[in-house]
């Protein structure tokens, strides 16, 4: 069980600071957002490049951004741990995702709350993470939507089918109140921004946040 917060809800202005209060976590997930396939913009390469100097926690880089086949190796090359690309912005997604190993990252595809699982099962074994959003991506801070919960239990059994070693993450309001339910249906890498940095001691939250997790397994 693994809890990878997400600094979209950290304070931009003091980083280095705000991932030291993070130390207890697994990696740091890193949303990109370029107001083209989501309604927000967060941060591109150069910020990305100032965490990495920042931290010794792996970086798991969540790219929101049209486009993903031109500009996901460009991340992958920044020597993070993690890539993912949004599946409804990838033309190709296998060779993408074969782009980024080659890079040297792991290579992860997220699937938008609506978009069905199934045309992609067959490509599970190009990957090394699947990310299922439980919000609708583009915002920190909004309620978990439990309609994903039968996709992740048909990812989690497809998972398990292909005897291959993927994660499977889930990022949109999770907390205390929603880890257990995501946990129980397959999860096992968690992105909780906002219930991270809204408590007293982050590091503490995660530790918590993981033993709740560790309670659905």
């Amino acid at each position: 069980m693994r809890i990878n917060p997400s600094i979209l809800s950290a304070d931009f202005a003091n980083l280095a600071s705000e991932l030291e209060r993070i130390h207890t976590a697994d990696a740091v997930h890193v949303d990109v957002m370029d107001n083209h396939f989501v309604p927000n913009l967060t941060i591109g390469k150069p910020v990305v490049q100032a965490i990495a100097n920042s931290t010794t926690l792996p970086l798991d880089i969540h790219l929101m951004i049209a486009d993903a086949d031109r500009w996901a190796p460009e991340y992958a090359q920044l020597g993070v741990d993690s890539v993912t690309f949004h599946v409804e912005a990838s033309t190709a997604p296998v060779r993408l995702a074969r782009e980024l190993r080659a890079a040297g990252t792991k290579a992860s595809m997220a699937l938008r709350p609506a978009t069905p699982v199934e045309p992609y099962l067959d490509m599970l074994g190009e990957l090394d993470m699947l990310l299922l959003m439980t919000v609708e991506p583009g915002f920190g801070g909004q309620k978990f939507l439990d309609l994903v919960l039968p996709k992740i239990r048909r990812a989690r059994a497809a998972i398990d089918g292909s005897g291959k070693p993927i994660a499977l993450q889930v990022d949109g309001g999770i907390s205390r109140d929603t880890i257990l339910r995501a946990a129980e249906a397959g999860a096992d890498v968690f992105v909780a921004g906002s219930a991270v940095y809204s408590a007293p001691e982050p590091a503490v939250e995660i530790d918590v946040l993981r033993n709740l997790a560790l309670g659905g397994h």
